[in-house]
């Protein structure tokens, strides 16, 4: 692929990756509006403080500081004395940008050409993978469902959340396997074999060889 076309394609997955996420967080507030009710006015008014935090570099003080992966640690964070009380799904949508920014080099310039790291776009994928499963499976100490997701109703079942989030899994696996073959391997291989094993890899995986 030329080199024009590389920047192409590389400006619109993360153009697309970040409309996903950002879809996903629509989504998930719809179903568990006690999330944006936490800090906010209403679920725009929501959507709109985090991804002004995110665009702007600023930290979410219900964060704390945490970005990335220790973001996502703590919307799945449900142990006392530590369970997290903030917007879980705020917190989900601050560490996926923060991944999907690390996977384009540590910035949100669309233009670079050599900006993509295949290593960070196989964790991301990784990670985002692995929080779409927990989603669907983790629970608070009461039982239920931590976030709920799929929203079922006389029109059917909304799957957005998994739509969309594992087009995100595709696009990052797409770009770290454009930059090196090994991680479109490594990828499958996680892919069919990381749920018989225990969650012990979670956000500290190392690519195969």
């Amino acid at each position: 692929m030329a080199a024009d076309g590389q920047q192409s394609h590389r400006h619109l997955a993360l153009r697309d990756n970040l409309q996903s996420v950002r879809r996903v967080q629509v989504s998930l507030y719809r179903r568990n509006p006690r999330e944006w009710r936490k800090w906010a006015a209403s679920s725009d008014d929501a959507v709109q403080r985090t991804w002004d935090s995110i665009s702007q570099e600023t930290a979410l003080p219900q964060l704390r500081g945490a970005t990335g992966i220790d973001a996502i640690r703590l919307a799945f964070e449900t142990t006392v004395p530590k369970a997290y009380e903030g917007d879980r799904v705020a917190a989900l949508v601050v560490g996926w940008a923060s991944l999907l920014k690390q996977a384009n080099g540590n910035t949100w310039d669309q233009t670079m050409l050599d900006g993509v790291n295949a290593e960070n776009s196989f964790r991301a994928a990784r990670n985002v993978e692995i929080s779409l499963w927990l989603i669907g499976s983790k629970t608070g100490p009461d039982g239920q469902p931590l976030l709920l997701a799929t929203e079922i109703s006389e029109r059917g079942r909304n799957l957005v959340v998994d739509r969309e989030l594992s087009k995100v899994v595709a696009r990052l696996d797409l770009l770290a396997a454009q930059a090196d073959e090994k991680y479109r391997r490594a990828a499958l291989d996680f892919s069919q074999n990381w749920f018989l094993g225990s969650l012990g890899p979670f956000f500290s995986m190392v690519p195969k060889n």
